[in-house]
């Protein structure tokens, strides 16, 4: 999930820089910012942490893990970090590659026999890095919904397969299109050489070494949960609690569970090309492969900017990579339902800032603000006001998805004595690599329920022509979607096509993907 920080690059590009820069930000400052933040985004908790020369200089919690038990966040509270899982998979394979077990230009089939891209050159040549570097010519956030929503039983090997029918959208290795998939295929990797699980190699060659003693990789160690942040949502207005999103199928693309405190320890190793502890030899992984994540691998486009003064955008392994006022900035923002976070590092001020947050819409919002400003005042800039900024960009861009929804729905409204032939459209349709779903009759309304992935059932309304529009019992995430049926000469439905219908939804729900092809 990474829409917001898209969203964000958009709209930094339309800033402008003032006269007067403003002083680094004090610790009680940041209280003050985190607090206002916290309401104006609408935000039940959330937890940061700033380390600047190899020291911890703030790190503090705010808000509650809970609305309903009010019990109140602080340094150790534990979140969900989401694709800021990916460094920790790409500094397990560093590790790896130093010890000679693995080298970054084996191709990945050597390890995975199983493992099929979408045409045969490209499957004998998708090395390990191509693993990490989101260019594979596949489109964005392809296949996530083999694990969105969560409660699927989708398996590693599905996804080692599922590739090969998914029609690429770019030449290999050309364009960068992020994609959560093959970060699973590269822990499946890591699980294959060193003989432990990924969940295992990481918790025993990173987390305790680092000495992050309440980070989990993946679920199965937690015994204590009573310091965990809940997942909320701010979509209706209020703050409420939504379901968590459970298990993946290995934690490589975003399973971790950190905290504010931890979260800092690894920004410091980080930050300091992999080193810790007092002694200066003892390495977590080499110079040469801190340079390698560090590194950009894919180019992304770079806008002008008077703010910023940028000149390069880009991602390397697991980190994006760009530059800010002629500082080297490496950062990367993970989100599940109701946990988005942001990790921010600029290697040449020493400086690193983690914000983690509990809500969803308003958690993205606050952790970029508080990023920004924060950063900013290192950086010698003015004080932007990125609270108030982002509050009202995000309230029109959430306005504009709203329209188009509240469009659909009214349509589905005025379109209810429509009379349709629910026998025309039920059956059962089968994707290549979603498996088989079902159009069904409840209380004489057409139902759609997918038989691998249990929480995208709901009921179906008519909106217009052979489209039916899909309001999913799951309500975590803003999912709902629309399905378009072709039908034979004789009005009966083959196939659905699917897409979602707000332009906010998250890329993860690629319905578009989907070719459902009537088989019963």
């Amino acid at each position: 999930m990474k829409k917001v920080n898209s969203f964000l690059v958009s709209v930094i590009c339309i800033c402008f820089s003032s006269a007067t820069a403003f002083a680094q930000l004090t610790s009680q400052q940041i209280d003050v910012l985190m607090e206002s933040a916290l309401t104006k985004f609408k935000v039940a908790g959330a937890s940061i942490a700033v380390v600047k020369d190899g020291k911890i200089i703030h790190l503090k919690g705010y808000g509650v893990g809970s609305v309903e038990t009010k019990k109140a966040v602080n340094e150790n509270t534990n979140f969900q970090i989401a694709s800021n899982s990916k460094a920790f998979t790409t500094a397990a394979l560093s590790i790896l590659e130093d010890e000679g077990k693995i080298k970054w230009t084996d191709k990945v089939r050597d390890y995975l026999p199983e493992f099929k891209m979408y045409n045969d050159y490209v499957t004998e040549n998708f090395n390990i890095q191509d693993l990490l570097t989101h260019r594979s010519g596949l489109g964005l956030g392809v296949g996530d919904l083999m694990f969105f929503p969560d409660g699927s039983n989708f398996t590693i090997k599905d996804v080692l397969t599922s590739f090969q029918y998914f029609k690429p959208v770019s030449a290999f290795r050309t364009k960068f299109d992020y994609d959560n998939l093959l970060y699973i295929v590269a822990g499946e990797v890591i699980a294959r050489v060193s003989g432990m699980s990924y969940e295992e190699f990481v918790q025993k060659r990173i987390i305790t070494p680092l000495q992050m003693n309440n980070t989990f990789v993946g679920s199965r160690l937690i015994k204590d949960k009573s310091n965990f942040a809940v997942s909320h949502s701010s979509e209706s207005g209020t703050i409420k609690t939504i379901d968590g999103f459970g298990d993946q199928m290995n934690a490589a693309a975003g399973g971790i569970f950190s905290n504010a405190s931890d979260m800092a320890k690894w920004m410091i190793v980080r930050l300091n090309k992999g080193q810790y502890g007092e002694d200066p030899k003892t390495t977590l992984f080499s110079l040469k492969n801190h340079k390698e994540m560090w590194r950009i691998h894919t180019v992304q486009e770079s806008d002008e900017n008077s703010r910023y003064n940028f000149h390069f955008n880009g991602y390397g392994l697991g980190w994006q990579v760009s530059d800010e006022k002629g500082n080297l900035k490496v950062s990367h923002t993970g989100g599940l339902p109701g946990m988005l976070s942001i990790v921010t590092m600029y290697p040449d001020l020493n400086l690193g800032i983690v914000v983690l947050t509990n809500t969803e819409n308003g958690g993205a919002g606050l952790f970029s603000a508080v990023s920004n400003t924060i950063s900013d005042s290192y950086l010698g800039l003015d004080d932007f006001g990125w609270t108030d900024k982002l509050v009202e960009w995000m309230k029109e861009d959430r306005n504009t998805g709203d329209d188009v929804t509240k469009k659909v729905w009214e349509k589905v409204k005025l379109s209810k004595n429509v009379k349709i032939k629910n026998e025309d459209f039920i059956g059962v349709y089968a994707d290549k690599w979603f498996g088989e779903i079902e159009v069904f009759e409840k209380n004489k309304q057409l139902w759609f329920k997918s038989y691998r992935s249990p929480k995208l059932n709901g009921p179906m309304a008519f909106y217009n022509a052979n489209t039916f529009a899909v309001k999913w019992e799951y309500q975590a995430m803003n999912c709902d979607a629309l399905a378009m049926f072709s039908l034979d000469e004789n009005g009966k439905a083959q196939s659905i096509k699917m897409k979602g219908i707000s332009p906010n939804i998250d890329f993860s729900f690629d319905f578009q993907d989907l070719d459902l092809i009537r088989v019963k």
